[in-house]
């Protein structure tokens, strides 16, 4: 039963996510955070998959990919201490928060300087989301500050064999 349910868990999620681009394709990223977002800190979303983390760096899990379409989900697996580079994305992108507390920051490019400057911050706890469009300037990070792993769904409109390559426009 709890096989099934999960299953069910994950499968409103994508479906929620699918009528989300097909609502909004010209520039997704909002729709789909609120699709995330209905769905991200549901206990059996992630019950029964494998997701273990890794000691050096966060890692992702494919979750759910549609390659025809060019989006995917994976779920990325935070230790205590762990955190994204900072960055830009490529491609729209929308995070929602499973477990634990992630820490936002966001940073701006001031013409004269080598590295963005953060301007905010932002604690996402479960059920909160966060999105982006495709846009140069849109940069961020993700950290756990906190004692305990976090996990977090990101959807890219990306498929999954590109977000090594194609995902991210990293600054440090």
């Amino acid at each position: 039963m709890n096989m099934i349910a999960a299953r069910s868990s994950l499968d409103a999620m994508v479906a929620a996510i699918t009528a989300a681009l097909h609502a909004a394709p010209a520039e997704p990223s909002a729709a789909v955070a609120e699709a995330l977002g209905a769905h991200a800190a549901d206990p059996l979303l992630l019950l029964g998959r494998d997701c273990p983390c890794r000691a050096e760096t966060y890692i992702r899990h494919l979750l759910h990919e549609d390659a025809e379409q060019g989006w995917a989900v994976a779920a990325l697996i935070w230790r205590p201490g762990q955190m994204s580079p900072i960055h830009a994305h490529k491609a729209w992108c929308a995070v929602g928060v499973h477990r634990g507390v992630l820490t936002e920051t966001f940073y701006t490019l001031h013409p004269h300087d080598e590295a963005p400057r953060p301007t905010a911050t932002a604690q996402r706890r479960p059920g909160d989301t966060s999105h982006g469009p495709a846009q140069p300037d849109a940069i961020h990070r993700l950290a756990n500050l906190g004692t305990e792993t976090a996990i977090s769904i990101h959807a890219y409109g990306l498929p999954y064999s590109r977000f090594c390559t194609d995902l991210n426009r990293v600054f440090c």
